[in-house]
């Protein structure tokens, strides 16, 4: 028999609350966050007021991308700009080539717990956000 870790609801609702204090220290630049198990499935999702309709799909599916490939989504985009492939290459519609992801990983086993996607800033602080929600884990 096999076992499993899993994401807890009480782990995402910390690193939910911890990305939205963060998130909300500049109310006028409102982002979208995602947490998703290691199926990509969408465990917990929160966005500002005033959240954009693009941003609210993009950090679904960054962290989608993040958890399926295994790595934050900009490595994730890096690799394939090396390889000369587009995320269309795989005929998934729900992957996206774009830096604002954390993967979520079981730090005995590395094996993919799930992933965090944030979106609305700048890539880069779309990623610190997500990183600050996987160190609220508290893995």
């Amino acid at each position: 028999m096999y076992s499993k870790s899993i994401l807890s609801l009480d782990q995402t609702q910390k690193a939910m609350q911890a990305m939205i204090e963060k998130a909300t220290q500049e109310p006028d630049r409102p982002v979208a966050m995602a947490i998703v198990d290691d199926a990509g499935n969408l465990v917990s999702y929160a966005r500002m007021d005033k959240c954009r309709p693009n941003p609210q799909t993009f950090a679904i599916r960054k962290a989608y991308t993040s958890a399926m490939s295994g790595v934050n989504s900009a490595d994730y985009a890096e690799r394939l700009k090396s390889q000369g492939r587009s995320v269309s290459d795989f005929g998934n519609p729900n992957l996206v080539s774009a830096q604002g992801a954390a993967v979520v990983l079981d730090p005995a086993s590395g094996a993919v717990l799930g992933a965090i996607g944030v979106s609305g800033l700048s890539s880069q602080e779309d990623e610190d956000l997500a990183k600050l929600g996987v160190q609220a884990l508290g893995l």
